[in-house]
């Protein structure tokens, strides 16, 4: 038996076609994020879990600036579904080049969204950065470095990562750059795979002294710097 799906979010400029696509969602028991923008969008995907996005194509046709930058992150994200609506009948619409797109609704509903575990949209962009850290957990210093580095958080790089534990509580000095912060691991990559092993960080605490230095660091204000294909 197949699972409830997470909402789904829904986007058009036009009232009446966001109605129509809102709508025939909620005819087959998903749930919807209804959204009048792109922006409004990557709002509540970034704070909410969902499954995929359903978009009246003429609206990211006419989207310019910041909301074309957001309407094609977000489908870089989410199994997407561009459409027409004619009244209520929503028309899937061939994309060309590498778009993926799904020849109708059921599909969509059935196949490509359940196949996508429903997540976050990440809040800030990663920056590819090697800084060598010092992990104090439990009392114990870790010496290892950063694969990448955003605003929210650091993939650091240690190869015997499986002595961490998920939602421990650590500090992470940047020795190199004179501050400490502290942070919470969410996930763990242990050795032996193709990739690189180490801890999944989120930072917990930015106050004004760790600001200056970050901003120094990545080269962008927390404000702009959005984990976006383009800027």
């Amino acid at each position: 038996m197949q699972l409830p799906l997470f909402p789904i979010l829904v986007v058009s400029y036009s009232e009446e076609s966001r109605s129509a696509l809102a709508g025939s969602l909620q005819n087959h028991g998903v749930q919807v994020g209804s959204c009048t923008s792109f922006c409004e969008a990557e709002d509540l995907a970034l704070t909410g879990l969902y499954s995929g996005l359903l978009i009246d194509l003429p609206s990211i046709i006419k989207s310019k600036g910041e909301e074309k930058i957001v309407a094609y992150s977000l489908a870089n994200f989410f199994p997407t579904l561009r459409v027409r609506t004619m009244g209520t009948m929503l028309i899937p619409m061939t994309m060309p080049g590498n778009a993926k797109q799904d020849r109708s609704l059921d599909d969509f509903l059935t196949v490509t969204c359940p196949a996508f575990t429903p997540r976050k949209l990440r809040a800030f962009r990663r920056h590819p950065l090697c800084l060598s850290t010092i992990v104090t957990c439990n009392g114990n210093e870790h010496r290892g470095f950063t694969g990448d580095i955003s605003w929210g958080g650091a993939f650091i790089i240690d190869v015997f990562s499986e002595r961490f534990e998920g939602e421990s509580d650590i500090s992470i000095s940047f020795a190199d750059c004179g501050f400490t912060l502290d942070a919470s691991i969410r996930w763990i990559k242990p050795w032996g795979g193709r990739t690189a092993p180490g801890i999944g960080v989120s930072f917990t605490d930015l106050t004004p002294a760790v600001i200056l230095p970050l901003t120094a660091i990545l080269k962008t204000s927390r404000q702009f710097d959005r984990d976006r294909l383009a800027t």
